[in-house]
C-alpha cells in the first residue's frame, strides 16, 4: 500500500490546525486507499507542548492513519540514531544543522524528509500552523487531493487528468515531482505594513530577492508579485496545469514533494532566515521535472505573536537575512537554471554532487560583498521610522557578524548535502516507532 507523510512542523500554538489536518489525512486514507503517516514536528514551550499532546490525543481514530507527535527529545533521539547508522564525519555538527537551538524553516522541513524515509513514505506533504483550509459546499478544500492524484506518476500518464499540460518533448517519462497550491490571506511574508509606510522602500528591500542581473521590467514585475500568493481568490472549482512548477507559484504550506526529490538534496538549514525552505521547487523546476500546480490554495494569516515587540524585531530580522543569503541562493540557481536537464542522472534523479558543487561555487562571494548589501537593507529600515528604526539598530550592532554568519549557513549547506544520501539511507534503516 502506498504510504505518504502528511507533516505539520510546528513551533507555536495550533490546537485547531492540528484537528484540521487530522481530518485531511483521514480525508486522503479514506478516498485514495493510501496509509497516512500524521506527523506533527512539535518544538513548542511546554504549555503549548501539552495543549498540543491533548489536542492529538483528541484526534478521532481514522482508518489507514497513523498519528507521531514528537517533541524536540523525540526528534533528537531519532536523528542521534540516524547520523550514527550513517556513520559519517561531524556528528555533531550535524547534529546541529538539523535540529538547531534557533528557528529554521530548512531544518524543520529536513527532519520531516529524514523521518518520512524512517517511516517508509513515497512522499512528504507539508502544511504550516498559521494556515487553514478553505471550504466549499460547506466542506475543506483539501490540497492533498490533488497531491495524490498526480504525485510520483509518470505526466504522460496523468497529463489528461490536469486542466491544462505543458509536458516538454523527451520528459513524459519524468514522475511528476512537485505539486502545489498558493495562498490565499495576508502576504506569506509579514511586509504589508512596509509597502503601506513607504512603497519605494518596499520595492528596494523586495527587490534585492531579485537576481542581480534581472532586466528592470522584470524586476518590477517580480517584486509586485512577490509573496501575495493567489490573493483573495476563493475555490471555485479545480483547476491543474501539469508542467515544472515555478517557486513563485506554491506556497510552503500547500505543497508536497516525491520521495525521488527530498531523498537527494535537502533544504538550506540556515537559522532565523525566512524562505530559504522553497530551494527545492526552485531546483525540480531548472531540472525539468514535471510538477502540478493547482488552485486549492490554504488561507494564511499571522499569528498575534508577530505583532509583539519582540516578534516583530525578530520576524524583520529573518528577513533581512533573507535578503543576504538570496545572494548566494540567486547564485546557485543561475547555475542550476544553466545546467538543466544536467542536474538528472540516468534515472531522472537529481545529482546531489553537482548542487554541491554549485553551493560551494556560492561561497566565493565571501561576507564582505555583502556588507554593501547589509548597508542597503538596515538604511531602508531607518528611513521608515518608528519601530523600524529599531530593526536597523539591530542590523548596525550585526554589521560585523551577519555577513559572516550568513556566508556560513551556506557553507553548513555544502556540508549537509555532502552527508545528505548517507542520512537518508541511514533513517530508513533507523524506522519509527513513536506515537500518540
Amino acid at each position: 500500500m502506498r504510504r505518504v507523510c502528511l507533516t505539520l512542523p510546528t513551533h507555536r500554538e495550533c490546537a485547531a490546525t492540528i484537528a484540521a489536518v487530522g481530518e485531511e489525512a483521514a480525508y486522503g486514507a479514506r478516498e485514495f486507499g493510501v496509509e497516512v503517516h500524521l506527523l506533527v514536528l512539535d518544538s513548542s514551550p511546554a504549555p503549548v507542548l501539552a495543549a498540543h499532546r491533548a489536542a492529538v490525543a483528541a484526534l478521532p481514530p481514522a482508518p489507514g492513519v497513523t498519528v507521531h507527535h514528537l517533541d524536540e527529545d523525540g526528534q533528537r533521539g531519532f536523528l542521534r540514531e540516524a547520523i550514527g547508522r550513517s556513520a559519517a564525519t561531524g556528528t555533531d555538527r550535524l547534529l546541529e544543522l538539523l535540529l538547531p537551538s534557533r528557528v529554521s524553516y530548512g531544518a524543520c522541513t529536513d527532519r520531516a524528509f529524514l523521518i518520512a524515509q524512517a517511516l517508509g513514505c513515497t512522499s512528504v506533504h507539508r502544511r504550516d500552523s498559521d494556515s487553514r483550509y478553505q471550504s466549499s459546499d460547506g466542506r475543506p478544500v483539501f490540497p492533498l487531493h490533488q497531491e495524490l492524484t498526480f504525485l510520483g506518476r509518470p505526466a504522460d500518464d496523468v497529463k489528461e487528468r490536469a486542466t491544462r499540460h505543458r509536458v516538454a518533448p523527451g520528459t513524459g517519462d519524468r514522475p511528476v515531482a512537485v505539486v502545489g497550491g498558493s495562498f490565499v490571506g495576508e502576504m506569506s511574508v509579514d511586509i504589508a505594513e512596509i509597502h503601506d509606510r513607504d512603497p519605494d522602500v518596499y520595492r528596494e528591500l523586495v527587490g534585492l530577492s531579485t537576481p542581480d542581473d534581472c532586466p528592470a521590467i522584470w524586476r518590477g514585475h517580480l517584486v509586485e508579485e512577490s509573496f501575495r500568493g493567489a490573493g483573495d481568490t476563493a475555490f471555485d472549482g479545480d483547476r491543474t496545469t501539469l508542467a515544472p512548477v515555478s517557486p513563485t507559484r506554491v506556497d510552503m504550506c500547500n505543497v508536497a514533494l516525491d520521495h525521488e526529490v527530498y531523498g537527494r538534496v535537502p533544504l538550506p538549514p540556515a537559522t532565523d532566515t525566512i524562505g530559504t525552505d522553497y530551494f527545492l521547487l526552485g531546483l525540480a523546476h531548472d531540472a525539468r521535472l514535471p510538477g502540478v500546480q493547482h488552485n486549492r490554495h490554504i488561507v494564511n494569516f499571522h499569528t498575534e505573536e508577530r505583532r509583539t515587540d519582540a516578534g516583530f524585531l525578530a520576524y524583520q530580522l529573518r528577513f533581512a537575512r533573507f535578503l543576504l543569503a538570496k545572494a548566494y541562493l540567486n547564485a546557485v540557481h543561475a547555475r542550476t537554471t544553466a545546467a538543466g536537464d544536467t542536474l538528472l542522472d540516468g534515472e531522472n534523479r537529481l545529482r546531489t554532487s553537482a548542487v554541491a558543487e554549485f553551493v560551494r561555487e556560492s561561497l566565493a562571494r565571501g561576507p564582505e560583498e555583502n556588507a554593501h548589501r547589509l548597508g542597503t537593507i538596515e538604511r531602508a529600515y531607518r528611513r521608515l521610522g518608528g519601530r523600524y528604526a529599531e530593526v536597523a539598530d539591530a542590523l548596525a550592532a550585526r554589521r560585523d557578524t551577519l555577513p559572516a554568519e550568513v556566508h556560513g549557513g551556506m557553507a553548513d549547506f555544502a556540508f549537509l548535502l555532502d552527508h545528505w544520501q548517507a542520512l537518508t539511507r541511514a533513517s530508513a534503516d533507523t524506522g519509527l516507532s513513536v506515537t500518540r
